[in-house]
C-alpha cells in the first residue's frame, strides 16, 4: 500500500459485487466510493478517485462509453471488470483509455494485487511529472505553483487547474467544454464560455514576465499548450 489512503471508485450494477469489493478494499485501507451505473460514475468524479474499477455491462451507459467520456479529464488508472474478454472488446477498451481487464469471476486477492500495482505505477508517473520546465516557466504540480525563474506567479485554483490540464499534454487541443468539465466537474451549470476569461487572466499574469505565448488558441476548436 502507498502511504496515503488511496481512493477507489467501484462501478458495478450488481450490489453483491459492489459490497464484496467495498468490504475487501476498505479492510486493505482504501477509501471506497460506489456507483451502480454509468451516469452515477460521472457524478462521483468530483471525489477525484485514484483508481476506477469499471464494470463493462452497466445500464444507461456501458463501461466503454463511460471510459471514453471521462478519459480526457481523468488521468487515474481505469480497470475494466468484464464477464467476457473477446479480442474486439480488449481492443475497444484500450482504445477508449482503459488500463487493464479483470475477468469475472475473479480472484479477489489477484484483483487487489493488480490495483496496488497500478497505483504504484501511477505514483511513479506523478513523481516523474512533479515538475515541468518550459523555457524559464516552471510548474510544480504537487505544490500547485508556477514560477517564472524564481518569481512565483499567483494563479487561482481554477486557473492552475487549467494550466495543469494543458501543460501536462503539450500540443493536445482541449475544447472549452473539456476544460470546464475538468475544473468544475460534470455537475457544473455555468456557461463554459467562462473558460475564455480564465485563459485571458492566465495569459495576462504570464505576460507580466515574458512575451512568450504558452497557450495557443485554435479558433473554433479550443486551446493547446505550446511546450
Amino acid at each position: 500500500m502507498t502511504g496515503k489512503k488511496a481512493k477507489l471508485l467501484i462501478a458495478d450494477d450488481e450490489p453483491g459485487i459492489r459490497q464484496l469489493l467495498k468490504d475487501y478494499f476498505e479492510l486493505q485501507g482504501y477509501l471506497v466510493t460506489e456507483a451502480k451505473d454509468g451516469i452515477e460514475v460521472l457524478s462521483k468524479l468530483s471525489g477525484e478517485p485514484d483508481l476506477i474499477l469499471l464494470d463493462v455491462a452497466m445500464p444507461l451507459m456501458d463501461g466503454f462509453e463511460v471510459c471514453e467520456r471521462i478519459r480526457a479529464h481523468v488521468s487515474c488508472p481505469i480497470l475494466f471488470l468484464t464477464a467476457k474478454i473477446e479480442e474486439a472488446d480488449r481492443i475497444r477498451g484500450f482504445m477508449t483509455g482503459g488500463d487493464d481487464y479483470i475477468l469475472k469471476p475473479f480472484s479477489i486477492d489477484e484483483l487487489g494485487a493488480r490495483v496496488e500495482a497500478h497505483l504504484r505505477r501511477e505514483n511513479r508517473r506523478r513523481t516523474d511529472t512533479a515538475v515541468k520546465i518550459f523555457d524559464r516557466l516552471v510548474i510544480r504540480y504537487e505544490e500547485k505553483s508556477v514560477y517564472y525563474d524564481d518569481t512565483p506567479i499567483a494563479f487561482t485554483k481554477t486557473e492552475f487547474r487549467i494550466v495543469e490540464q494543458l501543460s501536462l499534454s503539450p500540443g493536445q487541443i482541449f475544447s472549452k467544454d473539456q476544460l470546464y468539465e475538468k475544473v468544475r466537474g460534470y455537475d457544473g451549470n455555468a456557461d463554459s464560455g467562462i473558460i475564455m476569461e480564465h485563459i485571458r487572466r492566465i495569459r495576462s499574469k504570464i505576460g507580466r514576465h515574458t512575451q512568450r505565448t504558452y497557450i495557443e488558441t485554435i479558433w473554433g476548436v479550443g486551446y493547446k499548450w505550446i511546450g
